[in-house]
């Protein structure tokens, strides 16, 4: 089969199109045929040897996890799905190919494009992740700072729906967008701490930092307490006495299925910035990597 690899790390030149055998699903795994596949910024921070050879199988690898595709074969003991069904989820393996064995997943809702669904995992995951180590809970008010980017957007839609007041922080060109999913935007950078006091005036319950950039420094003036600031992006917000979430703790995947249900009620989105198809994924790797992005970069097949 047609796979995306890379035999060095590197820049995006680094990435070919390639043969590669077929995966075969394990107990409990599933294989779809893909027909998208999302673009996070690790797959090109990994690509790069930004974290040196991390990858499980070492090189050569085949990139990216999130998928979305057609079931075309379920392993021994895997439960509630069947060959035909439309999927979205991660491949541990490699999810750049033109079949990939998804470890977990979630039914696509029909109305839901593959590029769309493609889009959301990893980032659906995060999110829902980060608002259950906060502890969101009706009521209560939540800033999150970088809200137009993937994380920050299933961020926001999440804790809306789960009954939260929403700030989003974008820049300007972002602000319409971010009240079409009820968040009230300011403005990034310098001088957020009084901007988001006017918008604002009964204070923060908590905050989510999903862009970094020494934003958690103001987070934690505006928060009853600096450990209601979770950062996605800062690893040294625990210096501030905020606190980080990398997965390590344990993951948060069953959010794949509450942001399916909310598509389906017309509550969820993930935006597709752009598409790209498999042999031109270098382009899409410097796209994401240039951060002028709003939703996801897609991989078509």
């Amino acid at each position: 089969m047609k796979a995306l690899q890379y035999s060095d790390y590197g820049p995006s030149s680094v990435l070919r199109v390639v043969d590669v055998p077929e995966p075969q699903p394990a107990a409990g795994r599933i294989r779809i045929a893909v027909r998208a596949v999302g673009v996070n910024p690790y797959d090109w921070k990994v690509r790069s040897g930004a974290f040196g050879d991390t990858t499980p199988s070492r090189l050569p690898v085949v990139p990216h996890s999130d998928a979305a595709g057609v079931v075309d074969a379920v392993g021994e003991g895997a439960e509630g799905v069947a060959v035909g069904d439309e999927v979205f989820g991660v491949a541990p393996g490699g999810a750049a190919a033109e079949l990939a064995v998804l470890r977990v997943w979630a039914v696509k809702p029909a109305a839901m494009s593959f590029e769309e669904a493609a889009g959301m995992p990893n980032v659906v995951e995060t999110a829902g992740r980060a608002l259950d180590l906060l502890g969101l809970r009706k009521g209560q008010t939540l800033l999150v700072n970088g809200a137009a980017g993937g994380v920050g957007i299933a961020a926001v839609q999440l804790a809306v729906a789960r009954g939260a007041t929403v700030i989003g922080t974008a820049s300007e060109r972002n602000h319409e967008f971010l009240r079409g999913l009820g968040a009230i935007p300011v403005t990034y950078g310098a001088g957020l701490p009084g901007r988001v006091r006017a918008v604002a005036p009964g204070g923060l319950d908590l905050a989510l930092d999903t862009a970094g950039r020494g934003a958690v420094a103001d987070l934690v003036t505006l928060t009853p307490a600096p450990a209601d600031v979770v950062s996605i992006a800062d690893f040294d917000a625990p210096r501030l006495g905020a606190r980080v979430t990398d997965g390590s703790e344990g993951r948060a995947w069953q959010t794949l299925a509450e942001a399916a249900a909310l598509f389906a009620e017309g509550r969820f989105t993930m935006p597709v910035d752009r598409t790209f198809p498999l042999a031109e994924a270098a382009a899409a790797h410097d796209l994401s990597e240039s951060g002028h992005v709003r939703g996801k970069v897609v991989l078509t097949l």
